[in-house]
């Protein structure tokens, strides 16, 4: 097909995000680690496979890369207010350093963006995850 071919758009919320892959040097330690921090489940294997099932159509599937380093990635959850301290907690609990900002220059610290609340920090592979508690203002 020619680049510049017009092809009818779909409607708003017609397409979604069902599944993505996420790269990690041990499948069962990146997805418990996340699955403790966001209080959700790890589910049971798929193939190759370990899901942790977002709630909202979305499953992160953990898969193993052995053959090669796993090249970091930016992941980003909405979560409910009145459960933003409790992953905080979490996140300290486990020993792990949270920042306000994707640059990771201010830790132990969080950010207030678009009339709520954020923080990022490192899953055991170095994917850059994301929570926050307002989706970002968008033109």
């Amino acid at each position: 097909m020619p680049h510049d071919q017009q092809y009818p758009s779909e409607p708003a919320g017609a397409v979604e995000l069902n599944h993505t892959a996420v790269y990690a040097t041990d499948r069962y330690l990146s997805a418990e680690f996340i699955a403790a921090i966001l209080g959700l489940e790890v589910g049971s294997p798929f193939g190759p496979f370990l899901p942790v099932d977002l709630g909202n159509g979305v499953t992160l599937d953990y898969y193993e890369k052995r053959d090669e380093a796993v090249q970091p990635q930016h992941y980003a959850f909405l979560v409910p207010e009145e459960r933003f301290d409790a992953m905080i907690a979490r996140l300290e609990t486990v020993g792990a350093t949270y920042y306000a900002d994707p640059g990771h220059t201010e830790p132990g610290r969080i950010n207030r963006l678009f009339g709520g609340r954020g923080a990022y920090f490192d899953d055991p592979d170095g994917h850059n995850m994301e929570i926050m508690t307002r989706p970002y203002a968008r033109p």
